[in-house]
């Protein structure tokens, strides 16, 4: 298939928009209209797992971490990084990396935490905010309930567990159409005052457009009225790190001892086990020191993530026990999360699990 459909796939479940500032996600090299026959799939792009792709003919390599993180002046293969872009131009292998943006959904790197650990109801920790934008237009009412299911559809009026939701409030429309007009209701010429609905909806920012297209083409007026504000709302379902509880509550070290085992975590540095046990777990893939305060705002008894400060274990301050696996453990199995992701859409793609080692850590015990 071309490779610009597996990418639109994998954009409407973990969309760019959602990455942080600093990230670099998305296609790093290769054709939008490229064909792509085979997929490896890794946790880092390194110079082996290209080695790997060629040896497999996979022509397109899916990374969590991206290979380029900051501009590439030169191409000379002095480091790692270029030697991997110079050999996978060379042999015609595109590099497509989501990081950031599959941390930030409620269906990715933090939920497979999660699954590991067998947290239940997990949410977010902290919702992502300036994401969501209001749409507010005006419709007959006869024709209202066709175009709020076509906004619907189009992606708004998602909120949390539930869908399709919308605020309406009846009212008086006036208008006056001119000599070139071609009024759905009345005539030209004439003011015409007519019942309709004022429509509010919520939709993801990156779908404006769609949702834009979706209102022109069903609504019945030749000039749609309508306004676009920008929510500073946090959306629940995109943010960072996640919070979960455990089945059944656990003495802290049984906890360090089962997440060390289930996430394959050869160390786990950790602070003071405290005396309470441990029912609710904040998790965050990678360096997640960042969320520490939310962890222990939200009342979570364990905070697992990595890449924590030896000062920063301090901030721990006897109220939640941090638990430091290491960046490559926590996000090791999101390899496999991505395969499961495309086999649900594309069953026949021909796509594998790199046999390569990417973590740059190796422990002497």
């Amino acid at each position: 298939m071309r490779l610009s459909e597996l990418i639109g796939y994998l954009e409407a479940i973990a969309p760019l928009s959602y990455q942080e500032d600093y990230d670099n996600a998305g296609l790093i090299v290769g054709d939008y209209a490229m064909e792509v026959n085979a997929a490896l799939v890794a946790l880092d792009c390194i110079e082996s797992v290209v080695d790997e792709a060629i040896a497999t003919g996979c022509d397109l390599i899916i990374t969590h971490h991206p290979i380029v993180f900051k501009g590439l002046k030169k191409l000379n293969g002095k480091n790692y990084v270029e030697r991997v872009v110079l050999k996978a131009i060379k042999h015609n292998i595109a590099l497509y990396a989501i990081h950031t943006n599959l941390d930030s959904v409620h269906n990715g790197v933090n939920a497979k935490i999660c699954e590991r650990l067998g947290l239940t109801g997990t949410k977010i920790l902290r919702p992502k905010g300036n994401i969501l934008k209001k749409l507010v237009t005006f419709c007959p009412v006869k024709q209202a309930e066709q175009l709020r299911q076509a906004l619907f559809y189009a992606g708004a009026g998602n909120i949390g567990n539930y869908s399709e939701a919308s605020f309406n409030v009846s009212g008086m429309g006036t208008f006056k159409g001119n000599e070139h007009s071609n009024p759905v209701v009345g005539e030209r010429g004439i003011q015409e005052q007519t019942e309709e609905l004022r429509i509010e909806i919520i939709f993801p920012a990156q779908q404006e457009r769609k949702i834009l297209l979706a209102l022109f083409e069903n609504h019945p007026y030749e000039e749609v009225a309508y306004d676009i504000y920008k929510l500073e709302n946090a959306h629940q379902e995109v943010g960072a790190g996640m919070l979960g509880w455990l089945e059944e509550p656990m003495e802290g070290r049984d906890f360090l001892e089962m997440l060390k085992y289930e996430m394959q975590a050869k160390v786990v540095r950790h602070t003071e086990i405290l005396p309470k046990k441990i029912r609710k777990v904040a998790v965050c893939g990678g360096s997640g020191s960042f969320l520490l305060k939310d962890a222990i705002a939200a009342g979570a008894d364990a905070f697992v993530t990595a890449d924590f400060k030896y000062h920063e274990f301090f901030d721990a301050d006897q109220k939640l026990v941090i638990a430091d696996i290491g960046h490559f453990e926590t996000e090791h199995f999101t390899p496999h999360l991505l395969v499961d992701i495309i086999k649900k859409k594309f069953a026949n793609f021909a796509i594998r699990l790199t046999e390569q080692n990417t973590n740059p850590i190796n422990y002497l015990f």
